[in-house]
């Protein structure tokens, strides 16, 4: 099947309240081409150097979300541009983050990374930390980024229900939180493997990359 055609076929069974964001990392810009052609405006990157060549040479309406592990002294180069950062989980990374969209005169929109996963290897901050972080006067200092909700990545497994349980209880952690910051709209959970389950427990974006470019080269 096509770009074109995977892209219709999923989002002819999203529900109306759930963002598609094109995972197009490797890919090169000809699939964007074609992503975009078929309508799509979101892509998500893992890589920052990739994300800036590709946001030069692709149409200035796409927004552009940045999905990985994002480092510090990188920021200052996806700052002028980029328009949500997944995956923060640390008030340092914030930190930089907030003063790199000063520099450029925006505000950044963020994801704060819980971790789910029983896997060691997955970032995040638990429940706790995200309290703390929330609640710290250096927090509420950050006057150029705007926290717009809360992402995480269920484990690498096989069993259904253990990822349904890990997708729920991200759900109900954000349901506490967003009852006391207007600002959460978004619970990002959910890729290629596990969207429609994601969907079920409450996901409102998914990060669809294979199903969409196929898998990797």
């Amino acid at each position: 099947m096509s770009i074109k055609n995977n892209l219709l076929e999923i989002k002819s069974s999203l529900p109306e309240n759930v963002t598609l964001v094109a995972v197009s990392k490797t890919k090169p810009v000809s699939d964007l081409i074609e992503a975009y052609e078929a309508g799509q405006r979101i892509f998500g990157e893992n890589y920052v150097q990739e994300l800036v060549e590709k946001h030069e040479q692709l149409p200035l309406d796409i927004q552009w979300h940045f999905i990985g592990h994002l480092q510090s002294k990188k920021a200052k180069l996806i700052a002028p541009f980029v328009d949500l950062i997944h995956g923060v989980d640390s008030l340092k990374l914030l930190e930089e983050i907030n003063k790199q969209a000063l520099k450029n005169d925006r505000i950044i929109e963020c994801l704060l990374q819980i971790h789910i996963a029983e896997e060691e290897t997955k970032f995040g901050l638990d429940e706790t930390e995200l309290n703390d972080l929330l609640n710290s006067e250096s927090f509420k200092n950050l006057k150029n980024i705007k926290i717009k909700g809360l992402m995480g990545m269920a484990t690498f497994t096989e069993n259904q229900n253990q990822i349904k349980k890990e997708f729920l209880h991200l759900k109900s952690i954000f349901e506490k939180i967003s009852i006391l910051n207007s600002n959460f709209s978004i619970l990002s959970m959910g890729m290629s493997g596990d969207y429609q389950l994601a969907i079920d427990s409450g996901s409102t974006m998914i990060r669809i990359g294979s199903s969409i470019f196929g898998g990797r080269k």
